[in-house]
């Protein structure tokens, strides 16, 4: 798939996802590929072992929210997650995550509209999500071309980096 366009596997979960459970505080010191073992294991202990390259996440309102821990949204990326679909998202999450290079879309109703396993496909540049499995369509807000700008060359410090070697 192209960069505006993703899809995969879903992986579905709740409301409040909190960044103390996608960066557990006892492991923020550690090493990535310690620390992504651990992610989301207080609400899905299987999720960090079973995720594979090119999943999705699928979750309610208010993902990523609590502390400011960067970790949160780079531990997902490093599991191979390819985008997180929410309800809603905790600023400072979201701006964590299109600085890293992980995409995220705000679509209202995706909650309610995929369980664990759906097959889900994602259009960054006009927000459409769709329900592999049951057809279902739903349109979030879609990505300015400034975030998939930084998104589709891996981050912020991409985006820096290719500038200052012009």
């Amino acid at each position: 798939m192209s960069d505006d366009h993703l899809g995969g596997r879903v992986w579905r979960f709740d409301h409040d996802i909190s960044t103390d459970v996608l960066s557990p505080g006892q492991y923020a010191v550690d090493p990535v590929d310690v620390r992504k073992r651990h992610v989301l294991e207080s609400v899905n202990p299987s999720f960090a072992s079973d995720v594979r390259p090119g999943d999705v996440v699928v979750a309610g309102r208010n993902f990523g929210c609590g502390s400011s821990r960067e970790t949160a949204a780079e531990n997902l990326k490093a599991l191979g997650v390819a985008c997180v679909v929410a309800e809603s998202f905790s600023r400072i999450f979201m701006r964590n995550a299109v600085a890293l290079g992980l995409p995220v879309v705000v679509c209202r109703g995706v909650h309610d509209g995929f369980s664990d396993g759906d097959r889900i496909e994602i259009d960054l540049a006009n927000g459409r999500i769709v329900n592999a499995e049951s057809e279902a369509e739903l349109y979030g807000d879609s990505l300015p071309s400034e975030m998939r700008t930084i998104l589709s060359a891996g981050g912020i410090l991409a985006v820096l980096e290719n500038q200052t070697d012009r």
